[in-house]
C-alpha cells in the first residue's frame, strides 16, 4: 500500500493553501515530485544508500538481506537498491519504507540530489506547467 509519505511533503500544505494568491519561497522552490512514479533516487548509485547516522536498533529493522556484505549500506544490484520495487520512471516504491536510512529520507522530492538523480534516467527536471496558471 503506498505510504503518504511517499508523496511530496508539501502536498497537504499546498492544498491547504490554494485559496492564497502568493506563495512562499518554499513552495516557488520544490517541484512536486511524485516519488511512487519515479524511484531515480533508490537507483542512481550503489554509493548511495549508505547508513551513515543510523542507531544500531534503527539497522536492525532491515532485514539482513538488504543490507551490503559490507554492512555499509543498503545492498545494491548495479547502483539500484534492492528494497526498490517496481520500474523507475513509471511505478515503484520501497520494501522497508518505515525503516529506510536516513540518507533515503533526507532526498526529497525536486532537490538537487533527486534531479540528479530524474537526470541520469532522462525523466524530466521540471514539471509541466499547469493550464489554470495565471487565471
Amino acid at each position: 500500500m503506498p505510504h503518504q509519505a511517499d508523496r511530496n511533503p508539501l502536498a497537504p500544505w499546498l492544498a491547504a493553501s490554494a485559496d492564497r494568491d502568493v506563495l512562499s519561497p518554499r513552495e516557488v522552490a520544490l517541484p512536486a515530485f511524485d516519488c511512487q512514479s519515479c524511484g531515480a533516487c533508490c537507483a542512481y548509485s550503489a554509493d548511495w544508500p549508505r547508513f551513515s547516522t543510523e542507531e544500531d536498533a534503527e539497522l536492525d529493522l532491515i532485514p539482513e538481506d538488504l543490507v551490503a556484505a559490507d554492512q555499509s549500506g543498503m545492498r545494491c544490484e548495479g547502483g539500484r537498491c534492492a528494497a526498490l520495487r517496481g520500474e523507475v520512471g513509471k511505478g515503484t516504491a520501497c520494501a522497508i519504507y518505515d525503516a529506510r536510512p536516513h540518507v533515503c529520507r533526507a532526498c526529497m522530492p525536486g532537490g538537487d540530489d533527486c534531479l540528479m538523480a530524474r537526470g541520469m534516467y532522462g525523466l524530466a527536471l521540471e514539471l509541466p506547467i499547469s493550464p489554470l496558471v495565471g487565471d
